[in-house]
């Protein structure tokens, strides 16, 4: 049986980038300084990586991956409306704030899942076959795609019914 030191020698180490008051960031993996559209790339690429502040040693990676979101929602087609951006707001200080968080990676874990799938499904498709696919697949996803946010919702309302039911417990109301 393996112990954790096996474990964590056969994980590699996340790339640490550096962070400096001149709000550059430094790759030590590199030794180069890197754009914010590099540490984009990264992302992309599904590098770990984990931001730090150079003086400090916090860990700024949440707050350099909502700058890259940002900058991604001001530069085109955004995919966070104003509602949602509102409504995610609003969980902010609320008892379903830590369900939520769960609740959204869950979603876009399972998305990014079905994504790939199709993805695999339709690797050998040629553009003229995958638009043809498209037209008639489109009534069947978009199907599929209500379904599972109507389960998304069912969900979200049952795990709003149980917090409210364990706050009840402890003589706490809404």
């Amino acid at each position: 049986m393996p112990d954790a030191k096996d474990a964590s020698a056969a994980k590699p180490a996340a790339r640490v980038i550096k962070k400096y008051p001149n709000r550059r960031l430094y790759d030590t993996c590199t030794s180069t300084y890197i754009t914010l559209d590099q540490v984009r790339q990264l992302v992309m690429a599904h590098e770990d990586f984990v931001v730090r502040d150079a003086k400090t040693g916090e860990d700024l990676t949440r707050s350099i991956l909502l700058q890259i979101i940002l900058e991604e929602e001001a530069a085109g087609a955004p995919i966070l409306t104003e509602a949602v951006l509102a409504n995610i707001i609003r969980f902010y200080g609320h008892a379903m704030q830590g369900f939520m968080g769960a609740y959204l990676e869950k979603n876009i874990q399972a998305f990014t899942e079905m994504q790939a799938k199709l993805t695999e499904q339709a690797k050998n498709l040629s553009p003229e076959m995958w638009t043809q696919f498209m037209n008639l697949q489109s009534p069947m996803l978009t199907g599929v795609m209500g379904n599972y946010v109507e389960q998304s919702q069912k969900a979200l309302a049952q795990i709003q019914k149980q917090t409210e039911q364990m706050l009840g417990a402890f003589g706490l109301k809404r």
